[in-house]
């Protein structure tokens, strides 16, 4: 049981990645899974099929709501172990379709959302002296893609807050450990519509030969919040099957 006793906040908790962090966490030992989400059935359900599970519908870019929802878990759990920044979305276009609001939404998600959970989070961390945070990057924000600059942007982004907070937030003594997961093509909900022809190409110049399941890339996150990583910190962890070797 690698997370036994410990209280874990995943944002995005009700489907795709986001579901597979929590049940992960959940079958590892946690003490209490906050799966939060926008999704209010998507929660219901998940909360419950799993009595170690609460679920609570936020919008991560609101910034009030996020410092409410800090202040329950707080309240009600004492503490904060682990922060999963997960919840983001999509809006593709190639750049001179992107509209304002495509650009905006995505920005507001991907990458002010991780930034008010993680400054909600943070400071409880700093003030117990330990955590793990791992936010939810992906392979186009680190090598880009066409029709994707809004996303290839905030993911750019979320590695390097998480460059600098691996930094800020082991100030006086705190041992506070900050990592980034960079999934490559997975099969989530996300990705269902993509026509398997596709995916094909993706496919076959990936060396292991297959797209990452959720359970691929939950498996990464779990070993970045175990004490397993208790050594790393301010890392991206690729996990796309060698596509961007």
């Amino acid at each position: 049981m690698r997370l036994e006793g410990m209280v874990c906040v995943v944002t995005g908790g009700a489907r795709g990645i986001g579901k597979g962090v929590v049940e992960t966490f959940v079958r590892e030992g946690a003490k209490r899974v906050w799966a939060l989400d926008v999704n209010e059935d998507d929660l219901s359900a998940l909360e419950g099929s799993t009595p170690s599970v609460t679920g609570v519908a936020v919008d991560v870019t609101n910034s009030a709501a996020v410092k409410a929802v800090v202040e329950r878990v707080r309240t009600e759990s004492l503490s904060v172990d682990v922060l999963v920044n997960n919840a983001g979305i999509t809006r593709d276009a190639m750049i001179h379709k992107m509209t304002d609001a495509d650009w905006d939404a995505v920005i507001n998600v991907n990458l002010k959302g991780v930034f008010l959970m993680t400054r909600a989070v943070a400071p409880l961390m700093m003030e117990a002296g330990r955590g793990a945070i791992i936010s939810i990057s992906s392979i186009v924000g680190l090598d880009g893609n066409i029709g994707q600059t809004n996303y290839a942007a905030t993911k750019g982004g979320v590695v390097a807050m998480t460059k600098g907070w691996a930094r800020e937030f082991t100030r006086k003594g705190a041992k506070v450990r900050v990592n980034a997961v960079s999934p490559g093509y997975t099969r989530t909900p996300m990705i269902a519509s993509v026509p398997e022809k596709v995916l094909e190409p993706i496919i076959a110049k990936t060396p292991l030969g297959r797209l990452a399941e959720i359970q691929d890339i939950a498996n990464a996150v779990l070993f970045l919040a175990s004490n397993e990583s208790e050594f790393i910190t301010g890392q991206v962890l690729r996990v796309d099957g060698g596509l961007t070797l």
